[in-house]
């Protein structure tokens, strides 16, 4: 295991690097002198960020790790390459987020919006706090739309099986990561501050998942409205740099968030964590493995 201690810069793991947001905070960074952890899944993308890194002359401080973060034993394995090559990380930027028209399942029968927006993120913040708590000054920061009122949580199909809807499953999304930090915090799942964080509409992200008519509509809104990425991803540089005092955090476009919004409610924070856990049960990883990642609801399937 390497010893990032020694070295200048901070290590930063970045879920979601080869698009938008994700990738201009990586390169950001790297510029910076930090050693990044890029996680993506598009093998084009990876190499025109690696094209960009070297353009910089960083790409010796570039670690690319492609998967497929919709899957858990994906997330498991980034979690184990990731421990296995560092002994602390300063800071976690969760983005990984993609849009899908139809309603599709996860290779472990999960809806994927729900898999990749969520509960990646919950197997990452919670897989790498051993590594987090190891860092002088760690943060957690989620990107997605804290702050808005807009949609819940469908408890009783979370999954969206019956009258599948992209923004609804989109919406979900939103609002399971803002009870996502709200469970880190309260239940103290590590030494890391957790941010919320909501930029607001930004032009960047890939948007070819979208018809054609819908991707036209959204360039042209971009242009006209969205807010540049360097001016979204300012924030996040703060973040990094001096993490906030207190334990949560959340920020909706450069203002503070009321904690007392009912999307932030922690008894549905601990609902959520508690169907998360189940889900997790089904899986089939060996039990030492899911101790060493504080993933306590993860089981074989002999246990």
């Amino acid at each position: 295991m390497a010893d990032s201690t020694s070295d200048p810069g901070k290590t930063i793991v970045v879920s979601g690097a080869t698009d938008g947001m994700g990738k201009a905070v990586t390169l950001s960074r790297l510029a910076r002198g930090d050693r990044l952890v890029a996680v993506g899944s598009n093998p084009a993308k990876f190499t025109a960020l690696i094209a960009e890194a070297e353009r910089l002359g960083a790409a010796d401080r570039l670690h690319t790790v492609r998967a497929d973060l919709s899957s858990i034993a994906e997330n498991r394995r980034v979690i184990d390459e990731i421990a296995a090559r560092w002994s602390a990380v300063d800071a976690l930027l969760l983005f990984a987020n993609r849009h899908s028209p139809r309603r599709r399942e996860t290779v472990d029968g999960l809806e994927y919006t729900f898999a990749l927006y969520y509960l990646s993120r919950y197997l990452l913040s919670r897989g790498l706090s051993p590594l987090l708590d190891a860092a002088a000054d760690p943060v957690i920061v989620t990107v997605a739309g804290v702050g808005t009122t807009t949609g819940s949580i469908a408890w009783d199909d979370p999954q969206s099986t019956h009258g599948y809807r992209a923004i609804r499953a989109m919406v979900q999304g939103a609002r399971a990561n803002d009870l996502l930090g709200v469970g880190f915090a309260q239940e103290q799942a590590g030494r890391a501050r957790f941010v919320m964080y909501h930029p607001g509409f930004t032009r960047s992200g890939d948007v070819s998942p979208f018809p054609l008519p819908v991707r036209i509509l959204l360039r042209v809104a971009a242009a006209l409205k969205a807010r540049p990425v360097a001016e979204s991803i300012a924030p996040i540089d703060g973040f990094i740099d001096h993490p906030p005092a207190q334990p949560l955090t959340a920020i909706d476009r450069g203002e503070p968030v009321d904690p007392a919004l009912p999307t932030l409610d922690p008894a549905d924070a601990r609902r959520l964590a508690e169907l998360t856990e189940q889900i997790l049960a089904r899986s089939t990883r060996p039990p030492d493995t899911c101790d060493r990642h504080h993933i306590t609801g993860c089981r074989s399937v002999s246990s």
